[in-house]
């Protein structure tokens, strides 16, 4: 009998107070909350903030006098927000410590070995080779600053009302900022540093089987067994962020999850994952734990920043789409498995590996249907962060309507980042708040989808069964809790702080420089272990008719019609107000 068509074995056990510590979910949430503490502590308890706060009202009083003066951003205004633009990771001891214990294998071309050792003389041939291009650019930008001050002193002779001098003077600071940029870029590659990763790796894998090890003896398993098998896990992660360092695999967006999902699927398919390598394949426990620190990223006050358009691209078009899918699969192709229906609608129509995580936990779907939703989302996600900004190019699209576009249907975080800057800096700005957005439908599809299975789903067709507050808290998915809860501390900090006080402490010292450098690493951990835990043969009986395929297909077809639709009736039609400002 079908486990979709009958009413599934549920736990009804009663919560108990040591499920704060013995169950996966609240252990996720602890780690989660362990690492946001100590980079708080770290960034604003012993950081730079009085330091930053001196700097930035310096700033800020020479911006107001500038834009007082003159109807445009001045030369001096710029260099006002470039002393301004602080970064408490690179002056933190912690953050330089974190930084560095945290390496992961760098870009390579030819020579993997270049992804882990650089030498001295590698280093300084590399220097050598770039510093004409960076002379040369440094050179550009003092041309074009000296263009710049000539264009504004000549519109300020004019009293700032000579519309025609103003332009010109626009057009000249522009110009000497895309030159600066140039600039720092060619800098950033005249300025090589020798560095061997082998040793940092081994004590990241240390640390990491600590950290996670605690988690698992409070669990009731066995430490040794998941220290022995993580070893492997780990290496798997190493070798995925390898490849996805090489310069080929960088150009097409191949990055470290998809290929520790390949070679793990590869190597567990033909050699085969030893039976002592499983138990440190804790997929759910690794990326709940990332989930939690992603909840650092999801900042309300930046959600507003974007305004109403953005919000009824996210959270209109979003449901609509997953509901649709959701009941074309079960009326239309006839999805034999319902669990896998929902995770996969949940995938692709939300915020792809992270909403299909919590709504799986949601709805007890199996690894199998997890690692197939998570494989296809990914697949995806690589063809459209490289198909769909050369079609928005092509066809001349606003770069603001493209980024919308893409934020609001390509599946992961990264590659939405990726895309937008391909368009340029507002398409980025644009895209990634309303993925950010996106992100926070998590928690709701995940307590939706829950209370969905719970009243709908599992009741018997034959007898229906009382289902109270209580079951339906039991299957909910606890971590998306931690996840709502840090998202809505670093929300309030970011209010507090400010713009640039929250950007140098929150976004890159906190973020940056601690929450996202240790997420990165669970991310791919996780990848890995699914590969590694992945049968062929398991997976084949999912894919008969081809219908997971043909569902997120057409899923995606809506989600691309109705995101670009709604993109572009609210941020043109409706509100061309908060467009123009952007």
């Amino acid at each position: 009998m079908d486990r979709n068509d009958s009413q599934v074995v549920v736990d009804h056990g009663q919560s108990k107070l040591s499920d704060l510590w013995t169950k996966e979910d609240y252990f996720a949430i602890w780690l989660g909350f362990l690492v946001v503490i100590v980079s708080l502590i770290a960034y604003l308890g012993m950081g730079p903030k009085a330091d930053f706060s001196s700097k930035i009202n310096e700033a800020m009083q020479v911006q107001a006098a500038e834009a007082s003066r003159a109807p445009f951003k001045t030369v001096a205004w710029y260099k006002a927000d470039d002393d301004s633009t602080l970064n408490a990771a690179k002056v933190s001891g912690y953050g330089k410590f974190l930084n560095h214990w945290t390496k992961k294998p760098g870009s390579w071309s030819s020579n993997p070995i270049d992804a882990f050792i650089q030498t001295e003389a590698q280093a300084n041939a590399k220097n050598e080779k770039a510093m004409p291009k960076y002379e040369e650019a440094k050179a550009k930008t003092a041309a074009s600053l000296a263009a710049a001050v000539t264009a504004e002193k000549a519109a300020e002779a004019a009293g700032f009302s000579n519309e025609s001098l103003n332009t010109q003077a626009k057009d000249s600071i522009a110009a000497w900022r895309a030159d600066k940029k140039s600039e720092g870029k060619a800098k950033d590659k005249s300025t090589n540093k020798p560095y061997n990763y082998f040793i940092t790796l081994i004590g990241m894998c240390i640390f990491l089987i600590i950290f996670f090890g605690v988690g698992i003896k409070m669990m009731g398993k066995s430490v040794g067994e998941f220290a022995k098998g993580f070893v492997i896990v780990f290496l798997f992660a190493v070798l995925a962020y390898m490849l996805g360092g090489q310069a080929i695999s960088k150009q097409y967006g191949v990055g470290a999850e998809a290929w520790g999902i390949i070679l793990g699927m590869i190597y567990a398919n033909t050699v085969g994952t030893p039976k002592w390598v499983l138990p440190a394949c804790q997929v759910e426990f690794f990326i709940k734990t990332g989930l939690v620190l992603l909840g650092a990223e999801v900042l309300f006050g930046k959600i507003m920043a974007i305004g109403i358009p953005g919000i009824f691209v996210a959270w209109v078009v979003t449901p609509i789409v997953l509901i649709s899918t959701y009941i074309f699969g079960q009326k239309v192709i006839k999805m034999p498995s319902k669990t896998l229906n929902i995770t996969i609608s949940a995938d692709m129509s939300v915020c792809g590996t992270s909403a299909a995580i919590a709504t799986a936990a949601a709805c007890r779907a199996k690894k199998e249907e997890l690692t197939l939703s998570i494989g296809l989302s990914l697949v995806f996600t690589s063809l459209m962060m490289i198909i769909m900004p050369a079609i928005i190019k092509s066809v001349g699209m606003p770069e603001i309507l493209g980024g919308a576009w893409m934020g609001g249907t390509i599946d992961s975080t990264g590659a939405v980042a990726a895309a937008g800057a391909f368009l340029g800096e507002k398409a980025l700005y644009v895209a990634a708040t309303i993925k950010m957005i996106q992100n926070v439908m998590i928690g709701v599809t995940a307590f939706c989808v829950a209370l969905y299975w719970c009243l709908v789903v599992e009741q018997d067709s034959t007898e229906k069964r009382t289902v109270g507050a209580g079951e339906i808290w039991h299957r909910f998915p606890k971590f998306v809790l931690g996840f709502l809860a840090v998202s809505i501390l670093f929300s309030i900090l970011d209010s507090q702080l400010g713009g640039k006080m929250s950007s140098a402490l929150l976004d890159h010292g906190a973020i940056r420089g601690g929450t996202r450098l240790l997420r990165d690493w669970f991310f791919t951990l996780s990848f890995a272990a699914i590969g590694l835990s992945t049968n062929f043969r398991e997976l084949s009986k999912y894919f008969k008719g081809g219908k997971p395929l043909i569902l997120y297909v057409c899923g995606q077809s809506l989600n691309l019609v109705l995101t670009l639709t709604m993109a572009y009736i609210m941020f043109y039609l409706v509100f061309p107000e908060i467009t123009a400002k952007i």
